[in-house]
């Protein structure tokens, strides 16, 4: 067995379609100590911060049925009421990766008011309005009625997916950030990656490296487009964001910008409120022109050429990656 150190979080980024789950489909079919010898991966223990953004939706479109206002987004097809929700988000990640490291279960009970509760608390943190203390009871009790079901499925596969320890394994944490089409940089708070990498709890930045899937925007609104299938049997890989939410949310994103002002080659510097700074190493898999779309289907009808190809490419995002994180944890 391979006493290779893995790397404990890795942050997969990316705009959204550009490859992510793909990657991640490839990355899973290797053989583990492949994994573990050639990319320092153990393991994975997966979060994500999009099941949030779901239930979000989901609680306006429960507010709308009870003649309620929405309070997350003005329709189906914008973007955040308020841009600081992006901030909640992290914060609800730094819960649930807390909770991984603690073994904690959530109880089934009030699955609802589970997931209000943490909203809140999520958006107190970040000294903003907490939205569901002030509801009444009735209008709780009818959201309740209308999510008990899905936030109960939340909790599920949040529970199922807390392993016995986190000792050989490596947490994967996914998410996306952007800006405005035509963005200056830096991109302004609370978009882009700057604003949300520094929301990131000290254990979580202490030990994590990034996996950037490398897309330009227009390839990212083009596959975006091509993969919004109706009814696409429910999975991930089948939710389209719409044009408007791609275009002033993820209309660019400021990775490269971050990069480039870093004074640390292939890492992003984080600067943390009280003087706190943390190196997160990068690595950018370049899937401009598309490697992982194939990575769709059953692995066993994978074309080698394109198994190869992306392989490649994974690995010349990983070298400048693990040099970095071994030198700044003095591992080898």
């Amino acid at each position: 067995m391979s006493t290779k150190p893995v790397i404990p979080v890795i942050l997969l980024c990316a705009l959204p379609a550009s490859g992510k789950s793909e990657s991640r489909a490839f990355l899973k079919s290797l053989d583990p100590r492949d994994l573990r010898e050639n990319f320092c991966i153990g393991e994975n223990v997966q979060l994500d911060d999009y099941p949030y953004v779901h239930m979000m939706r989901q609680f306006d479109l429960a507010l709308e049925k009870l003649h309620q206002p929405r309070i997350f987004y003005k329709s189906d097809l914008e973007c955040f009421r308020d841009g600081f929700e992006w901030g909640t988000l992290i914060e609800l990640l730094n819960e649930d990766y807390q909770d991984l490291v603690t073994r904690k279960m959530t109880p089934l009970e009030h699955p609802t008011q589970w997931l209000m509760t943490r909203i809140d608390r999520a958006r107190c943190i970040l000294h903003l309005r907490p939205y569901f203390v002030g509801m009444t009871d009735e209008v709780k009790a009818g959201l309740a009625h209308e999510l008990d079901e899905e936030c109960a499925g939340v909790i599920r596969e949040k529970n199922a997916g807390i392993p016995d320890t986190l000792e050989g394994k490596t947490v994967v944490i996914e998410f996306a950030r952007g800006g405005p089409e035509g963005s200056n940089y830096p991109i302004a708070q609370p978009q882009g990656y700057q604003y949300s990498l520094s929301l990131l709890s000290r254990d979580i930045l202490s030990n994590a490296a990034m996996l950037y899937i490398w897309v330009t925007p227009e390839e990212s609104r083009r596959k975006n487009q091509a993969r919004a299938k109706p009814n696409g049997d429910g999975s991930i890989l089948f939710h389209g964001v719409p044009e408007k939410v791609m275009r002033d949310d993820y209309g660019c994103d400021d990775i490269d910008y971050l990069l480039r002002i870093s004074d640390r080659p292939n890492t992003l510097k984080v600067e943390v409120a009280p003087f706190h700074t943390y190196y997160v190493p990068v690595g950018r898999f370049d899937n401009r022109h598309d490697l992982t779309t194939f990575a769709r289907g059953d692995p066993k009808t994978w074309p080698q050429e394109a198994v190869t190809s992306i392989r490649g490419a994974m690995t010349a995002a990983f070298t400048g990656l693990l040099a970095q994180f071994h030198e700044l944890h003095g591992k080898h």
